[in-house]
């Protein structure tokens, strides 16, 4: 029994040495090393670019200048682009270029960018608040974009999507109540309406929207 042990012993380490030796002739340990060592350097890369982005933008909207608020926005976009590429899975990116067009006045390209930052491949790097403000931001955009209610159902589905991933922003529910008032959904406007004074007691445009309906 025991010269049976030895003898599997020794077969393994011989199976062991021979697996070595193949990864050792193909300098496999060295690739997975350089692999994994572009990997960090490529999420260093990209977050870098992307924090530079997010402080141009944050100065494009602080900016009085329309000319400078362009110019700022642009250079934000230009750090997404480098950003995205470099962690292409990764939705802030995106969602940064999305604010930065949206600045700028691109708004369908605007939209675009948060079509792909809201799919499957890169809302996981989201958390649910992230991808509920992310909906809610489309959802705006396409009101702003919208003609004869064309996107107001897209809209609403954005904005229920939102409200179910993180009901803490009146303005979400305040957005909602506007598409159905869009709608003639009045019982639902006004519901919308009085979650966003739930949410935030001293909104105006809540309280405002809710005497325009009436009793």
């Amino acid at each position: 029994m025991s010269k049976m042990w030895t003898d599997l012993l020794l077969q393994g380490a011989l199976i062991l040495v021979t697996i070595f030796m193949f990864l050792a002739m193909h300098d496999i340990p060295k690739k997975i090393f350089t692999k994994i060592r572009y990997r960090n350097r490529a999420d260093y890369q990209a977050k870098r670019h992307f924090v530079l982005g997010a402080q141009l933008l944050a100065q494009a909207r602080c900016s009085k200048s329309r000319s400078s608020t362009a110019s700022l926005a642009q250079k934000a976009e230009s750090e997404a682009d480098k950003a995205i590429p470099l962690d292409p899975k990764d939705a802030a990116s995106y969602i940064l270029k999305a604010l930065a067009l949206d600045l700028q006045g691109f708004k369908t390209s605007a939209l675009d960018s948060l079509d792909v930052a809201l799919s499957p491949l890169a809302s996981k790097s989201l958390t649910n608040k992230e991808r509920g403000d992310a909906l809610f931001k489309r959802a705006e955009l396409m009101m702003s974009m919208n003609r004869r209610g064309s996107r107001v159902d897209s809209a609403i589905d954005d904005l229920t999507k939102a409200v179910e991933l993180s009901g803490d922003n009146a303005k979400v529910f305040c957005l909602l109540g506007d598409c159905y008032k869009m709608k003639k959904m009045k019982a639902e406007a006004r519901a919308a309406f009085e979650e966003a004074l739930k949410v935030e007691p001293t909104s105006a445009v809540a309280r405002a929207a809710i005497d325009r309906l009436g009793s």
